[in-house]
């Protein structure tokens, strides 16, 4: 049986399996058309739109191999799911009908430090008193090779049992709660102006971590079911 949380403002479902759903219920960014007006969750003007643009080469060279022809939202998820879970990125993407554009990966070992500077509110608290054993970020634009592309991003905060990363969980999916923030997308990507809002969330148990990843509008136009579907399948990918 599932459950609905309300973490920083936003209202979750938390089915079951531990995967979350977001639903915005105040504050939806609207998305713009062709133009991409509006897609950077704060960026202002053009500018930031056509640099981000400009960092996307590569996302206008037509269309993905459609892998699963037919096939709906739901059913393309869980196929990229399992193709996640084999190591294998670039089919995850297809099943979505995107394809991989840029990635960065930032992994800490046994650096409990990083946990603590990387987090915020009653989080942080928790991992002061909870050291993580690992952290590893990894933030990755997609696009569908017609302008349209999102940014996903994927942290897995490692601890030494599995009892502790079960109780970081209920503390990370509370309201106001803070958070273990996601690698910046003008840093590592050179996208300038492209924030992650957490409205398309997605979480997961893994041994004794939690895996929690989201994915935001870059450019053009990416619906906002499809962006859900683009963190439910990327929780599933190995950061490497």
């Amino acid at each position: 049986m599932g459950r609905w949380i309300t973490k920083n403002g936003r209202h979750i479902y938390i089915n079951g399996s531990g995967k979350g759903v977001a639903v915005a219920v105040a504050g939806l960014m609207l998305f713009g058309g062709a133009a991409g007006a509006g897609a950077f969750g704060g960026a202002a003007g053009g500018a930031a739109v056509d640099a981000a643009a400009e960092s996307l080469a590569g996302n206008t060279a037509g269309d993905v191999v459609d892998s699963l022809p037919g096939r709906s939202l739901k059913a393309r998820t869980k196929s990229g799911q399992e193709s996640a879970r084999k190591g294998d990125a670039k089919n995850a993407w297809s099943r979505l009908k995107f394809k991989e554009l840029k990635r960065k990966v930032e992994r800490k070992l046994e650096r409990e430090a990083d946990c603590l500077v990387a987090a915020s509110g009653r989080v942080r608290e928790f991992l002061a008193k909870t050291p993580c054993t690992s952290l590893d970020r990894m933030l990755l634009a997609v696009g569908d090779g017609h302008g349209n592309a999102a940014v996903v991003s994927v942290v897995r905060v490692g601890f030494k049992t599995k009892a502790q990363a079960g109780k970081f969980r209920q503390v990370e999916t509370v309201q106001g709660s803070g958070d273990v923030r996601p690698l910046e997308a003008a840093v590592t990507l050179g996208l300038a102006g492209v924030h992650m809002t957490g409205l398309n969330y997605s979480d997961r148990p893994d041994g004794a971590g939690l895996v929690v990843a989201e994915a935001d509008q870059a450019t053009g136009h990416v619906p906002r079911e499809t962006l859900k579907a683009l963190a439910d399948v990327a929780a599933y990918l190995p950061v490497k």
